[in-house]
C-alpha cells in the first residue's frame, strides 16, 4: 500500500469537495466543475457548471457530464484501476500518457498501444532485457511485457499462446509484429517478406496487404526449437491494379533504384518505359530512390542470412523484371487479343525463360476453353450455359493482368516457403506461440478520399470484424458462459451484440439471418458467386438483392440495420466495427473477382516449364502448389509436429461441409482463409493488442516513406484526435471489456490446482495432514487454505468446478508464493551447505587418518629398505605385474574392439531404424492427413446427397399434392363445361319455346320479368347500401389513420425517451458500480491494514515479553548483586574481626618484647630460664607468622571480592546501558509504527469522513478518550519504572545508612536527648506512614474507579458501534427499499400507461362492438327480409311445382336460395367471431384491472415497510440519544475522578514535603551523634551487645516500615528530594574501621 502525503491528501481532499466533472461536446471533452443548486431552480434533467478552461457558466444536459477522476489517475498505467470508468477519463488518461510519450496502456488484460509515427529509443536492447524474466505486474505497460506475459504463460501452463494484434491500417500493428518477435526470438526473414508484402496507400506509407501468422515451436527447455510462417488473403490485384495515389508493391522500387549494372543489364533495366499498363513506373525524386537503393541492399543481406543462393535470387529478380516488362508490353483494347508492343513482351518472355509464342498463348488463347468453374454441384443446369452469354468473355487487359498477378502469387509463395525452410527444425516441439498481424480497417474517408472502398479493402475489413467477434466471444461470451455454468451470479448491463450482422451480410451461408427475410438469404460472397454464374447478372441485380436481405424493411427505422443504400450508382454504406465506422464501397467491377482466369492458373505451369533452370528447378521443386492450400494459404510445409497439426488443421477447414465442395470459388475462398485463420486461433490462448490511430493528420504525414523507423515525428502529431479516439474506443468495446473485467472475477483456477500451487503458503496444514495425505474432498480442502491464508471474502468466488479471483487477487498470491518459495530454497540452501561442510570436515578426518597412516608406512619403510630380502621383493614384485598387466590390456584391447564393432553395428541399425520410422511417420501423417481430407469429402459428400434425396422426395411429394389438385380441378372444369351447356341449351329451347308458344307462355313471361326486375331492383339497393357503408368506413378511417399516425410519433418519441432512460440508467449503473468498486477496494485496505495492525500487535506483545524477560533478569541480578553485597559486608566484618585480634597479637608481641628485654637485662639469670624463654619467643613468633600469613590469605580474598565485587558493578552499568539503549531503540520504533499506523488511520478517515460524518464524531472522542487513557497509563507506566529505580538505589542506600546509623545509636542509647529526638522521629515515620497508607488507599480506590470507568468506556464503545452498524445496516435497507419502490413506482406508471391505452382500446373496441352491433342489427333486419323473401319464394316454388313449371326454373330458384343461405351462413360467422373478439377483450380488461389491483397492494405493502422501517429509524435515534447521555454521564464521572486524582496528588506533594522535613531533621540528629562521636571515639568497645541487638531490631522494623511506604509511593512524582536527601546521607556514618575497607563516593549535599 502506498502511503500518501498530507499535501496529497489535501489535494484529493479539495479535488473531492469541488466534485470535477467532464463535459462531453462535439469536439471532444473538456473538465468542469459541478455546482450545487437550490431544488427547482433548474429544469429536470439539466445541471450547473463551471468550465475550467474559462470560468464560464453553462447549463447542460446532464447526460452530457461525466465524472472526473482525481489528478493522481492522469497518467495511470491501468486503465482498468480508475476510480471512475467512463469514455472521457479513459480518453484523458491516453491522451496524457500519449504526450508524455507512454504509448502503451493496459486495459485489464488487454494492451493499448497508439501509434507514435517515429519510433522512440523505448525498444532498445537494453529495454528488452530489463523485461526478461519478470512478470507482469512488476513492469510498465510495454510491448515487451505482452510478449513476456505469453512465454511466461506457455511454460506454466503448456498450452499454446496467440497474440492478436487489432486496429486501423497505419496503427502500428506489424511494427509492434516486428517488436515482439524481436523480443521472443531473431527472425532474419521477417524483412524479406516485408518488402513483399508492404506497399504505401492513402492510410499508411508501409501497410501491410497480406495477413500472415508467426509460429514459434518451443520444446521442454522453453527455447525456440523452429518457427514458421503461414500467409493468406494476398492483395495480388495490387500489383496490376490500385486505387488512385496508391503505390504497388515496395520491392519493385527497391529493385529498379537498388540493382547495380550487370543486375540491370540481365533484366534489361536500362532504360524504363515512358508507360506502364499496371503503374509500375521508377520514382522521380532522388532522396527516395537513395533510401530505396539502401532497402534492396538490406534486402539482399537479409535474403543471403535465410540460405538464400545468388541462383535462387537471380530467380526472383527475373520474375519481377518479367512482370514489369509484362506492364511495359500492355494489351489491345479491341480486335485481336494480344500485346500492344511487342519489344517490351519479347524482354518478359526472354527473362521468364519461354518463348513469345508460348508467354502469348499461356495469356490470350486459352480463354475459349471457358472462363467459369464449375463452382457448385448444385445448381449444374447453369453451368452449361454460363461460358455462352457475352459477358463472360475477359478483354486483352484482364488477361495480362492475371498473367502478372498470378505470377507475383506463386513468387510470394515461392519465398514464403524458403524462409521456412530456413527456420525449419525436426527437433521436438511442446506448445507455440502464434503471431496474428493482418491489414488494418480501411476506409478512404479517413484519408479524406472520395473514392469508394474497394473488395480487397472490404475483404482485411471483413477479416478485422473476425477478430473482433473472437475478442467480443473470448471477453463477454464465454466468461458469461463460464459465470453461468459456475453458478455465480453477476449483475452486469445489457451488452450489446457483437459484429455479427455486418459479418454476416459478407459471408452468411444460412438463411437464418434475420426474421421476416426469405430462405434464400446469403452473404455478399456467396451473392457474387451466384450472380457470376448467373447469365445477365450484374452488380445492380447483386445489390438489389443484397439490400432486399439485409436492408431496413419498409417502415423500418435505419438505426436497426447496418446496411444502407448510398447517394451514388453501385455504391452502399456498410456499418463496421458495431456500427461506429460507416464505409462507403464501390461495387463496380466486383463480379469479375469471382470469375478465375485461367491465365493466373497457367502462371504456374509457365514458370515450372521454363528453359531457365534456375527458375524452373525452383518452382519445381515445390511439387506444384504442394505447399498451398487451394492456392489460398501459404507456408503450410513443415517437418516438426506442430507444424503439421497446425496444417492438419487449416486443410481440415477446406474439407469439411459446404467448403469441400466451394474450396475453389474464388470468393468462398476468402471466408475459408479467414476460418482457417480463427479456428488456429482459438485453439490457443489468446492477448490482445488494440493498436489506435492517434490522429489522420499523421497518416498523411507518413505517406511515401518506406520505414518509419529511426525517423524523428513532427511535434504537432503527438495531439490526438479526440473524436477518431472516441470512434476506435467505442468500436472496440474496451470499456465494456474493462467494466466486465472490474466487476467480474477474470482469473480462475481449478481446485486441485490451486491447492497443489499455494499450498505451500499454508505450511501448518501440510504438516497436519502429511505430504502423502490423499484430498477425497478438493473444494474442502481449498476452504480450509483459503481460511488459512485469510483472503478477503469480496476478492474470490466459490464454483463449482473452479475458484474464481478478482483483478490482482491471483497476482498477490503468486507475489506471496514467490517470496515463501525464496525462503524455502534460502534454507534448503542452508541445509546443503552445512551437510556439504560435514561431509567435507569428514573427508577432512578420513584425510588425517590416510597421512598419519601413509607416515607410519613410510616410517616402517625407511626401517626395512636397507634388507637384502626386501631388496629382492622390490625388484621381482613388478616384473610379475608387468607381465599380468600387459596380458590384462591384450584382453581389454580385444573386448575394447569387440564393443566398438557392436556399438558400430547399433549405431547403423539404429540410424536406418530412425531413418524409416521417420519415413513411415511422414508417411502415416501423409496418409492420415489424405484420409481426414477423403473423410471430410466423403462427409460433405454424403451430407449433400441426402439433402438432394430429401429435397427430391419432398419435391415429388409436392408434384403428387399437385397433380392431384390437377386432377380435382379438371373434374370441375368439365362438370362446369356441361352445366354451360345446359344452360345454353335450355336458353334456345326457351327462346325456340316463345317464339312457338307465344299466347301460351305470356302469363309466365311477365312473371319472370317481374322477378328479374325485383332482383335487379334488390341488387340495386344492396348496391347502394354497401356504397354507402364503403364512404362511411372510409370516412372512419381517415380519423384512425391520422390517429395512427399520432400514435407512431408517440411512439417514436417514447422510444427516444426510453433510450434517453436506459442511457442514463447505464450510465449511473456504471457511476454506482464504480463506487462499489472503490469502496471494495477501501475494504481491501482495511483489510490489509488489520492484518498489519494484527501482525505489529504480535511484535509489541514480543517486544513486551522481551522487556518483561530483561526486566526479570535485571531483578535477578539485582539480588544477586545484593547477595553479594551482603557477603561483603560479612567479609568486612570478619576482616574488622581478624584486625581486633592483630591488634591483641601485636599488645602481646609488645608485652613479650617487654618482658623479652627484662629478661635481657637480667643477665644474672641462669641459661634454663634463657632457653625456655627462647623457645617461647619461637613460639610466638611462629603464631605471628602463622597469623600474618592468615591476614595476608585474607587480604587476597577481600582483593578479589572487591574486583569481583567490581566487575559485577560493571557489568551491570553495561547491561543497563544496553537495555536501556534496546529498549529505547523499540519505543521509538514502536513509536513510529504506531505514528505511521496513526497517520494511515487519519488518511482513511479523511477519506471516508464525507460518508460516516455522524460516525467520526463519536469515534473521535472515543480516541481523545483513549488517548487520554493510553497517555495516563504510559505516564504510570514510566513513572512506576523509572521510581523503581530509584527506590532500589534508595533502598541499597538506606541499607547502608541504617546499618552505619546502629553503630551510632548504640553508642548512644543511653542518652536521653538521642533517645528524645528518636521518640520524635519514631512519632515523624507513623504519621507519615499513616498518611501514606491513607493516600495508597485512596490510590487503590481510584485506580479501581478508573477501571470500572475504563470497562464501561469499552461496552458503550460496543453499544455505540453495534448501533451504528445497525443504523448503517438499516440506512441500506432502506437505500434498498426505496429504489425497489422507486423501480415499482416506474413498474406501477409504466402499467398504469398500459392500463390507459388498454382502457383506451377497450372503449375503442367497445365502440367498434356497438357499430357491429348495429351492423348486426341491420344485418338480422336484412335477415329476416331474406326469410320473409325465401318464404315467399318458397310458396311461390311450390305454386310453380303445383302448376307443373319446368324444372329449369326451380333449378335456378334454388340457386338462388342457396346463395342467400350462403349469405345468411357468412352472417352468422362473423357474427360468432365479434361475439369471441368482445370476450376476449372482456378478459384483457378484467387482466388489466386484477394487475392494477395486484400493484396497489404491492404499493400499499412497500408503504407500509417504509413506515415500519421509519419507526426502527425513530427507535434507533432514541437510543443513540440515550447512549450520548450515559456517555455525558460517564464523562462527568471521569472529571470527578480527575478532580479526585489531583486533591490526592497534592495531599501526596504535602506528605512528600513533610517527609523531606523529617529526612531533614534525621539529617541533624547524624551531625549530632557525628560531633559525639568524635569526642567518645575510645569508648567504642565498651558497648553493650544486649542493647546493640534491642537497637538492631527496632532500627530493622523502621527500615522495613520505610521500604514498605516507599514501596506503596511509586507513582510519586516527588521522590527526587527523597533520593537527593539519601545520597546525602550514604557514606558518612560508617566506622572508621568499614571507611578504611569499603568508602562510597561522598556526594555535595549535605554531609553528616
Amino acid at each position: 500500500l502506498l502511503v500518501k502525503t498530507e499535501e496529497q491528501i489535501a489535494a484529493e481532499k479539495a479535488w473531492y469537495g469541488t466534485e470535477k466533472v467532464w463535459l462531453v461536446h462535439k469536439d471532444g471533452f473538456s473538465l468542469a466543475t459541478l455546482l450545487k443548486t437550490e431544488p427547482g431552480s433548474l429544469p429536470e434533467g439539466t445541471v450547473k457548471i463551471r468550465l475550467e478552461s474559462d470560468g464560464s457558466l453553462l447549463d447542460v444536459d446532464e447526460d452530457d457530464v461525466e465524472k472526473a477522476n482525481p489528478p493522481s489517475f492522469d497518467r495511470v498505467e491501468d486503465l482498468s484501476s480508475l476510480q471512475y470508468l467512463n469514455e472521457s477519463s479513459v480518453m484523458h488518461s491516453l491522451r496524457q500518457r500519449y504526450g508524455g510519450n507512454l504509448i502503451h496502456t493496459r486495459a485489464g488484460p488487454n494492451m493499448v498501444v497508439i501509434n507514435p509515427i517515429s519510433a522512440p529509443s523505448m525498444y532498445s536492447e537494453k529495454v528488452m532485457h530489463m523485461f526478461k524474466g519478470c512478470r507482469r505486474e512488476d513492469t510498465a505497460p510495454h510491448i515487451y511485457g505482452v510478449a513476456q506475459s505469453a512465454y511466461r504463460n506457455l511454460l506454466t501452463t503448456r498450452q499454446d499462446q496467440s497474440i492478436v494484434l487489432l486496429g486501423k491500417s497505419g496503427s502500428g500493428k506489424t511494427t509492434n509484429c516486428q517488436h515482439l518477435v524481436q523480443y521472443l526470438v531473431t527472425i532474419a526473414g521477417e524483412r524479406t517478406c516485408s518488402t513483399l508484402q508492404n506497399n504505401s496507400t492513402s492510410m499508411n506509407g508501409n501497410a501491410s496487404r497480406f495477413s500472415h501468422i508467426v509460429c514459434l515451436d518451443v520444446d521442454q527447455a522453453g527455447q525456440v526449437a523452429s518457427a514458421s510462417i503461414q500467409t493468406m488473403l494476398l492483395e495480388k490485384l495490387r500489383v496490376t491494379r490500385r486505387p488512385e495515389g496508391e503505390s504497388t508493391f515496395n520491392v519493385f522500387y527497391y529493385m529498379m533504384a537498388g540493382a547495380d549494372s550487370s543486375l540491370k543489364t540481365k533484366l534489361h533495366f536500362n532504360h524504363f518505359a515512358e508507360n506502364s499498363a499496371f503503374g509500375i513506373m521508377p520514382q522521380p525524386k532522388s532522396e527516395d530512390k537513395q533510401r530505396a537503393s539502401q532497402q534492396f541492399t538490406k534486402l539482399q543481406a537479409a535474403m543471403k542470412v535465410l540460405g538464400i543462393s545468388g541462383e535462387e535470387q537471380r530467380a526472383f529478380w527475373l520474375v519481377l523484371g518479367a512482370i514489369y516488362h509484362l506492364g511495359a508490353a500492355g494489351a489491345t483494347k479491341a480486335g485481336r487479343k494480344q500485346f500492344a508492343r511487342h519489344e517490351w513482351a519479347q524482354k518478359a518472355a526472354y527473362l521468364l525463360g519461354c518463348t513469345l509464342e508460348e508467354l502469348s498463348s499461356s495469356i490470350f488463347k486459352h480463354q475459349a476453353k471457358g472462363t467459369l468453374p464449375r463452382a457448385s454441384s448444385i445448381r449444374q443446369g447453369t453451368d452449361d450455359a454460363a461460358g455462352d452469354f457475352p459477358g463472360s468473355k475477359a478483354t486483352a487487359m484482364e488477361c495480362l493482368e492475371a498473367m502478372a498477378s498470378g505470377l507475383y502469387s506463386e513468387l510470394f509463395t515461392l519465398l514464403v516457403s524458403l524462409i521456412n525452410r530456413a527456420l525449419k527444425s525436426s527437433q521436438h516441439s511442446l506448445c507455440s506461440l502464434l503471431i496474428v498481424d493482418t491489414p488494418g480497417f480501411q476506409n478512404p474517408r479517413l484519408a479524406k478520399r472520395e473514392r469508394g472502398a474497394t473488395f480487397e479493402e472490404l475483404c482485411h475489413n471483413y477479416t478485422q470484424e473476425r477478430l473482433q467477434t473472437l475478442f467480443y466471444q473470448r471477453t463477454f461470451v464465454q466468461e458469461l458462459e463460464r459465470y453461468k455454468e459456475e453458478n455465480i451470479e453477476l449483475a452486469l448491463d445489457d451488452m450489446e451484440p457483437s459484429t455479427s450482422l455486418s459479418v454476416a451480410a459478407v459471408d452468411q451461408a444460412s438463411c437464418q439471418v434475420r426474421p421476416l427475410r426469405t430462405d434464400e438469404a446469403r452473404g455478399l460472397l456467396w451473392l457474387m458467386e451466384e450472380e457470376a454464374l448467373q447469365p445477365g447478372g450484374s452488380e445492380d441485380t447483386l445489390l438489389g438483392r443484397l439490400f432486399s436481405y439485409y436492408g431496413p424493411a419498409e417502415g423500418e427505422s435505419k438505426g436497426h440495420t447496418l446496411l444502407l443504400k448510398s447517394g451514388k450508382p453501385h455504391h452502399f454504406l456498410l456499418g463496421h466495427s458495431h456500427g461506429t465506422d460507416w464505409v462507403e464501397y464501390d461495387a463496380r467491377g466486383w463480379l469479375s473477382h469471382a470469375k478465375q482466369n485461367p491465365a493466373s492458373t497457367n502462371a504456374g505451369s509457365l514458370l515450372q516449364d521454363s528453359h531457365k533452370k534456375n527458375i524452373s528447378g525452383l518452382f519445381m521443386s515445390r511439387g506444384g502448389g504442394a505447399t498451398t492450400l487451394s492456392g489460398s494459404i501459404a507456408g503450410l510445409e513443415g517437418v516438426s509436429q506442430l507444424a503439421l497439426r497446425r496444417a492438419t488443421s487449416m486443410r481440415k477447414t477446406f474439407t469439411t461441409g459446404v467448403a469441400a465442395v466451394k474450396k475453389k470459388s474464388l470468393c468462398i475462398q476468402i471466408k475459408l482463409q479467414v476460418d482457417a485463420l480463427l479456428d488456429t486461433v482459438r485453439r490457443s490462448r489468446v492477448h490482445f493488442i488494440h493498436c489506435l490511430l492517434p490522429n489522420a493528420d499523421a497518416l498523411r504525414a507518413g505517406r511515401g516513406e518506406f520505414e518509419t523507423q529511426g525517423e524523428s515525428g513532427d511535434s504537432g502529431l503527438m495531439q490526438l484526435d479526440v473524436a477518431l479516439l472516441r470512434s476506435q474506443l467505442r468500436g472496440s468495446k474496451l470499456l465494456d471489456a474493462l467494466r466486465i473485467y472490474r466487476q467480474g472475477y477474470p482469473d480462475h483456477m481449478v481446485f486441485s490446482e490451486f491447492r497443489r500451487r499455494f499450498d505451500v503458503l499454508a505450511p501448518h496444514l501440510t504438516k497436519k495432514l502429511g505430504h502423502n495425505y490423499i484430498v477425497k474432498d478438493e473444494k474442502k480442502a481449498v476452504e480450509e487454505l483459503l481460511e488459512s491464508l485469510d483472503l478477503e471474502k469480496n476478492s474470490y468466488h466459490m464454483g463449482l468446478s473452479r475458484l474464481f479471483f478478482r483483478a490482482g487477487t491471483l497476482a498477490k498470491l503468486e507475489e506471496q508464493r514467490d517470496e515463501q518459495t525464496r525462503r524455502n530454497i534460502t534454507l534448503f540452501q542452508a541445509a546443503c551447505s552445512g551437510y556439504l561442510a560435514r561431509q567435507a570436515f569428514k573427508k577432512r578426518e578420513t584425510h588425517d587418518l590416510a597421512i598419519r597412516c601413509i607416515q607410519k608406512n613410510i616410517m616402517k619403510n625407511k626401517g626395512v629398505k636397507g634388507w637384502p630380502w626386501w631388496k629382492l621383493f622390490t625388484t621381482v614384485r613388478p616384473l610379475i605385474e608387468v607381465q599380468l598387466t600387459e596380458e590384462q590390456i591384450r584382453g581389454k584391447d580385444e573386448e575394447i574392439q569387440h564393443l566398438k564393432g557392436k556399438l558400430e553395428k547399433t549405431e547403423k541399425e539404429r540410424n536406418e531404424v530412425r531413418l524409416n520410422s521417420d519415413r513411415l511417420e511422414s508417411r502415416i501423417s501423409e496418409l492420415s492427413a489424405e484420409l481426414a481430407d477423403e473423410r471430410n469429402t466423403g462427409e460433405s459428400a454424403s451430407q449433400l446427397l441426402e439433402t438432394e434425396t430429401s429435397e427430391r422426395l419432398r419435391l415429388e411429394k409436392d408434384m403428387k399434392d399437385l397433380q392431384a389438385t390437377f386432377d380435382l380441378m379438371k373434374k370441375q372444369m368439365e362438370c362446369m363445361e356441361m352445366e354451360v351447356m345446359e344452360a345454353r341449351l335450355i336458353r334456345t329451347a326457351e327462346l325456340n319455346g316463345d317464339v312457338d308458344d307465344d299466347d301460351s307462355g305470356g302469363e309466365w313471361r311477365l312473371k319472370y320479368d317481374r322477378a328479374i326486375r325485383e332482383t335487379e331492383f334488390t341488387k340495386k339497393r344492396l348496391q347502394q347500401e354497401f356504397e354507402d357503408m364503403l364512404e362511411t368506413e372510409q370516412q372512419s378511417k381517415r380519423p384512425l389513420e391520422r390517429r395512427l399516425t399520432d400514435l407512431q410519433a408517440d411512439n417514436d418519441e417514447v422510444q427516444r425517451s426510453v433510450q434517453q432512460l436506459k442511457k442514463k440508467c447505464s450510465r449511473l449503473t456504471a457511476e454506482l458500480q464504480d463506487t462499489k468498486l472503490h469502496l471494495e477496494g477501501q475494504q481491501s485496505r482495511n483489510h490489509d491494514l488489520e492484518k498489519k495492525q494484527r501482525k505489529f500487535d504480535l511484535e509489541q506483545s514480543q517486544a513486551q515479553d522481551e522487556v518483561l524477560r530483561e526486566r526479570t533478569q535485571r531483578e535477578k541480578l539485582g539480588r544477586e548483586r545484593d547477595m553479594m553485597t551482603g557477603e561483603l559486608f560479612s567479609l568486612c566484618q570478619q576482616l574488622q574481626d581478624k584486625d581486633m585480634e592483630l591488634c591483641a597479637v601485636q599488645l602481646k608481641v609488645e608485652h613479650l618484647e617487654a618482658e623479652l628485654k627484662d629478661l635481657s637485662s637480667q643477665e644474672s639469670k641462669d641459661e634454663a630460664s634463657l632457653s625456655k624463654n627462647k623457645k617461647t619467643l619461637r613460639d610466638l613468633e611462629a603464631k605471628v607468622k602463622d597469623q600474618e600469613e592468615e591476614l595476608d590469605e585474607q587480604a587476597g580474598t577481600i582483593q578479589m571480592l572487591e574486583q569481583a565485587k567490581l566487575r559485577l558493578e560493571m557489568g551491570m552499568v553495561s547491561l543497563r546501558q544496553t537495555h536501556s539503549k534496546d529498549i529505547d531503540g523499540k519505543d521509538e520504533e514502536v513509536e513510529e509504527i504506531r505514528q505511521s499506523c496513526s497517520k494511515k488511520l487519519k488518511q482513511m478517515e479523511v477519506q471516508l469522513e464525507e460518508e460516516y460524518d455522524d460516525k467520526q464524531k463519536v469515534l473521535r472522542e472515543r480516541r481523545e478518550l483513549e488517548a487520554k487513557l493510553l497517555s495516563a497509563q504510559d505516564q504510570v507506566g514510566c513513572r512506576d519504572v523509572e521510581t523503581e529505580k530509584r527506590l532500589r538505589k534508595d533502598l541499597k542506600r538506606t541499607k547502608v545508612l541504617l546499618a552505619d546509623a546502629q553503630i551510632m545509636l548504640d553508642h548512644l542509647k543511653n542518652n536521653a536527648l538521642s533517645k528524645r529526638e528518636t521518640a520524635q522521629l519514631k512519632n515523624l515515620l507513623e504519621e507519615s506512614e499513616f498518611m501514606c497508607a491513607v493516600a495508597v488507599k485512596s490510590r487503590k480506590g481510584m485506580e479501581i474507579e478508573i477501571e470500572d470507568l475504563h470497562i464501561q468506556m469499552e461496552e458503550v464503545v460496543k453499544v455505540k458501534m453495534s448501533l451504528e452498524e445497525q443504523v448503517s445496516r438499516l440506512q441500506r435497507e432502506k437505500n434498498d427499499l426505496q429504489s425497489r419502490m422507486e423501480e415499482d413506482q416506474e413498474d406501477m406508471n409504466e402499467l398504469m400507461k398500459k392500463h390507459k391505452a388498454a382502457v383506451s382500446q377497450s372503449a375503442r373496441d367497445l365502440a367498434q362492438i356497438s357499430d357491429l352491433q348495429v351492423q348486426l342489427e341491420e344485418a338480422m333486419k336484412e335477415k329476416q327480409e331474406i326469410q320473409d323473401k325465401l318464404q315467399s319464394l318458397h310458396s311461390q316454388l311450390e305454386f310453380q311445382e303445383q302448376s307443373m313449371v319446368e324444372k329449369s326454373l326451380v333449378s335456378r330458384q334454388e340457386a338462388k336460395i342457396r346463395e342467400l343461405e350462403t349469405k345468411l351462413e357468412y352472417e352468422r360467422t362473423q357474427i360468432k367471431r365479434l361475439e369471441s373478439l368482445t370476450g376476449r377483450l372482456k378478459e384483457n380488461l378484467e387482466k388489466m384491472t386484477e394487475e392494477r389491483d395486484h400493484r396497489g397492494n404491492g404499493e400499499n405493502r412497500e408503504k407500509e415497510q417504509n413506515k415500519r422501517v421509519q419507526r426502527q429509524m425513530r427507535d434507533i435515534k432514541e437510543e443513540m440519544a440515550e447512549l450520548s447521555k450515559k456517555e455525558a454521564e460517564a464523562s462527568r464521572k471521569k472529571h470527578e475522578l480527575d478532580m479526585d486524582i489531583e486533591s490526592l496528588e497534592a495531599a501526596n506533594q504535602s506528605l512528600q514535603l513533610d517527609l523531606k522535613l523529617a529526612f531533614k531533621r534525621i539529617g541533624d540528629l547524624q551531625a549530632a551523634i557525628e560531633d559525639e562521636m568524635v569526642d567518645s571515639e575510645g569508648e567504642d568497645d565498651l558497648i553493650n551487645n544486649g542493647d546493640d541487638l534491642d537497637t538492631d531490631s527496632e532500627v530493622e522494623d523502621r527500615v522495613d516500615d520505610v521500604k514498605s511506604w516507599l514501596s506503596k509511593n511509586k507513582g510519586s512524582t516527588k521522590t527526587l528530594s527523597v533520593e537527593g536527601s539519601l545520597k546525602s546521607s550514604r557514606s558518612v556514618l560508617c566506622c572508621p574501621v568499614c571507611r578504611s575497607v569499603y568508602q562510597p563516593p561522598q556526594s555535595s549535599g549535605t554531609s553528616l
